[in-house]
């Protein structure tokens, strides 16, 4: 059994998501989004965030955690910004010796939808229908959700191919 933390890093908001993986078997634990003060300078913005994925992992005791690759944004100051932020949640998800676990965009798509192209929409959907009963607290926290799903299939191929 593993609890693993997915995060969906953003300055603005990193949307988080914790699962049970047992082999096969998935189960949601909790879901939500943290949120930095807009109006704060940047630096005050990155040590709330730190501070918040510290207390999120202090509260849950994930055994790992698994974060969403940058993309390229058409604004080079929103790219550089949110490198900034997914820098500090993993330096934050990885503090005490965590394994943390990247993964691109299309990589978490096809992981749970089965193909690298899906939209949010069918994101969110496949991981409704992986974690039966889950509500969902927006978009940010079903990006992570899949993150960790991603994650938890990974460590299941490993575990086959490690025996």
């Amino acid at each position: 059994m593993a609890l693993i933390l997915g995060l969906d890093p953003g300055l603005g908001t990193t949307g988080w998501g914790l699962i049970r993986a047992e082999g096969n078997r998935l189960s949601h634990l909790a879901n939500g989004h943290l949120k930095t003060d807009t109006k704060a300078a940047l630096p005050r913005r990155l040590a709330q965030l730190d501070l918040m994925v510290e207390a999120l992992v202090a509260d849950h005791h994930p055994d790992s955690a698994a974060v969403e690759e940058v993309f390229v944004n058409a604004n080079p100051q929103s790219t550089l910004k949110l490198g900034q932020a997914r820098g500090v949640v993993i330096c934050a998800a990885a503090r005490g010796g965590r394994d943390v676990g990247e993964y691109a965009a299309r990589l978490v798509k096809k992981a749970v939808v089965g193909v690298g192209n899906a939209d949010k929409k069918q994101v969110h959907a496949m991981v409704q229908r992986l974690l039966p009963g889950v509500k969902i607290a927006g978009a940010d926290a079903a990006d992570a959700l899949a993150v960790a799903i991603c994650h938890a299939h990974h460590l299941a191929s490993a575990s086959v191919l490690a025996r």
